[in-house]
């Protein structure tokens, strides 16, 4: 009786060892051609200004974008993560240095990048938030990618990219922002010129930088990957909605919550809000107490 038990238990979880293997090994087949797909979009140009204004205005954009929290203060690249679980997450080197862009990067590639999250051959850019930047108006695009182009040369020649088991998982159940390309309208053309009044219209472009955690409603919701904190309601909903426009302002710029609380950069990257211009904050604030 107690061999019977035995084998009809292991003979269980075999088939329970079976399932789980052939359900991860569809999931990675299905990944990798999601992730090796070849796309292909209609050429772009915008003209790209060589003022200094302009390239300051690009400067600021990758600093309030996030740029630098993965590409590196120089935008050289860097390995963002290297586990087994989730596995090797690389964003690239964006110079023209050793391991960077090719000389042939031209202005229709930036904007593939930027518009369709597509390499320069067509495959799918991984993790870059794209379906963010995508919603530039023309004009910042043009600043960005002006500022970009400028950058001095960084030799640094990286890994590849390598996902692990978790972010495979993750990633085919659509909790992690693997694919911005298939999350973009590629057919939604640039608007000219973003809202640069100070106020809830102004904050509404810029808050789509926080949507990539937050949420599109700002809501907040469950934690983004395994070991991170749950996404916080941002609206005036949720506690944060409860703090002043000032003390929202403080937070965004020290780190530090009203209530004493430090906050951990790699959660919110608090150092990236930090050089919104105040009345960017303040206009973003604005935008987050007229949502219900």
């Amino acid at each position: 009786m107690i061999r019977k038990i035995f084998k009809w238990t292991g003979i269980f979880l075999a088939g329970i060892v079976l399932a789980a293997i052939s359900t991860y090994t569809y999931m990675s087949v299905a990944m990798k051609n999601r992730m090796t797909k070849t796309y292909v979009f209609e050429k772009e140009i915008i003209e790209i200004p060589t003022d200094s204004a302009a390239i300051a205005r690009g400067k600021h954009l990758v600093a309030i974008k996030g740029c630098q929290d993965c590409h590196g203060n120089n935008l050289e690249g860097k390995v963002m993560n290297d586990d087994g679980a989730i596995g090797r997450l690389v964003a690239g080197n964006l110079t023209h240095g050793k391991g960077g862009l090719p000389a042939s990067y031209d202005v229709s590639d930036w904007l593939a990048a930027l518009r369709h999250g597509v390499h320069q051959d067509g495959k799918p850019l991984l993790f870059m938030p794209s379906h963010e930047t995508t919603l530039l108006s023309a004009q910042d695009m043009a600043a960005l990618i002006a500022y970009c182009r400028q950058i001095p040369k960084v030799d640094n020649t990286l890994p590849a990219n390598d996902l692990g088991p978790v972010a495979v998982i993750m990633s085919y159940l659509g909790k992690m922002p693997l694919l911005s390309v298939e999350k973009i309208d590629h057919n939604k053309p640039m608007v000219a010129r973003a809202d640069s009044t100070e106020g809830a219209a102004q904050g509404k472009y810029l808050a789509v930088s926080c949507s990539g955690c937050h949420r599109e409603n700002f809501k907040g919701g469950e934690p983004l990957a395994p070991g991170f904190p749950p996404v916080p309601d941002i609206t005036r909903t949720g506690h944060v909605g409860k703090w002043t426009k000032a003390q929202f302002i403080a937070t965004l710029t020290s780190g530090k919550t009203p209530e004493g609380h430090v906050l951990k950069n790699e959660d919110m990257p608090w150092k990236m809000t930090a050089q919104y211009t105040r009345g960017e904050l303040s206009s973003l604030y604005d935008f987050l107490q007229s949502i219900q």
